[in-house]
């Protein structure tokens, strides 16, 4: 990729982090179920936790491509990091386009350092793919907002402290507004933990609101406008997500590499094998395309146009690309690579969650239909 000396100093940083501090602890951290702070607090130190903060308040104010950079080499230590990354940055990026002068001096300064975590709140139970059916209700009362509702798979749930949520304003479908909820407000409750496939590390919960109040510049956006503006964060996020998948393949395919050239059978390493070469030419070719897709998604939204096509283009190839890796990783690694001593096995259940959230690839083929179908 044509990359400036700034975007390859970038790569060259956040990869070496990833391999130092990220890497070593992921295997552990998944076992566990428990998110790698220190490497939370590494990541800020270099400044990325403030990738989507503008530069008046001390962010990097990052172009997308560099995003993306950032996203890949993030995930090639540990995807539940990257997550958790791409997921506070989906939070200031909403406070820096949608929050007024007030909130944006309030929190966006702090969250460059990584604290407060954001999360957001869009999904619930009964209204995943389809939001307009959200049920979580926002009713005025005087200059306050009451916030009643449930809503699931929120990443960082229970270690963020401050949570942009998605809200009704009144029965309408298209009433969907967008709040700033400081994770201490009462009426705010943190479900369990999920106990996931994969993305161990990552704390995913529900999150409950049990008449919630928040003042009424807390509403990021004008009521009915919280869906449009969180479909409009959501392009920059699917590209995030194709470049985590993009680093999660690259790993496998890396550690694929290593293990068949040290691999011998019959007196020879197994890479000497055809048809292990032949899949090895295949991953690579995968995890090549997918991170050109990615980058030309991320190259349209630096150069303004409408990105919502490529960006669904590349989630959709990146994340079952990432599937189609990693699984071929465990095959090439054969009775080892089905267990815990080597990472592969880690990334192959890491692997499908990048084909389900921020939209499925099911979703991804219905944005990409609709643009070459419908006009």
């Amino acid at each position: 990729m044509d990359l400036s000396p700034e975007q390859r100093a970038v790569r060259d940083t956040v990869r070496e982090v990833a391999l130092e501090e990220i890497r070593p602890t992921a295997r552990e951290c998944d076992r566990n179920q428990q998110f790698p702070e220190a490497a939370w607090e590494t990541l800020a130190e270099i400044d990325v936790t403030g990738l989507t903060v503008p530069d008046a308040y001390g962010g990097l104010d990052a172009d997308r491509t560099t995003y993306a950079i950032v996203n890949e080499n993030v995930a090639y230590g540990s995807l539940a990091v990257a997550t958790a990354l791409s997921v506070h940055c989906l939070v200031t990026s909403c406070l820096a386009e949608f929050g007024d002068k007030s909130l944006r001096e309030t929190w966006l300064p702090e969250m460059v350092g990584g604290r407060p975590v954001g999360a957001f709140a869009l999904s619930e139970p009964d209204a995943g793919s389809n939001p307009r059916q959200m049920s979580t209700v926002a009713r005025r009362d005087g200059d306050e907002y009451v916030i009643d509702g449930e809503k699931s798979w929120i990443t960082n749930g229970a270690r963020s402290d401050v949570v942009i949520v998605f809200a009704k304003t009144d029965d309408d479908p298209d009433s969907v507004t967008q709040f700033l909820v400081p994770k201490d407000t009462d009426g705010l409750t943190v479900g369990p933990k999920e106990d996931k496939l994969g993305l161990r590390a990552s704390d995913t919960t529900s999150l409950t609101f049990d008449g919630v109040r928040v003042p009424a510049s807390h509403r990021l956006t004008e009521e009915g406008q919280g869906l449009a503006a969180a479909l409009s964060i959501l392009t920059g996020g699917r590209v995030g997500i194709a470049a985590q998948s993009v680093g999660l393949a690259q790993a496998a395919l890396d550690e694929a590499i290593e293990y068949v050239q040290e691999r011998e059978q019959f007196g020879d390493p197994i890479s000497q094998i055809q048809s292990v070469r032949h899949s090895i030419a295949e991953m690579h070719t995968t995890v090549e395309a997918g991170r050109a897709l990615t980058h030309e998604a991320a190259r349209a939204m630096d150069r303004g146009e409408d990105a919502r096509t490529s960006a669904s283009v590349a989630k959709s190839f990146a994340s079952e690309g990432a599937v189609d890796v990693t699984e071929q990783a465990v095959q090439l690694h054969g009775g080892y690579g089905y267990t815990t001593e080597f990472d592969v096995e880690r990334f192959y259940r890491d692997a499908k969650v990048t084909t389900i959230y921020e939209g499925t690839t099911q979703i991804q083929k219905n944005v990409i239909a609709r643009e070459l179908l419908d006009g």
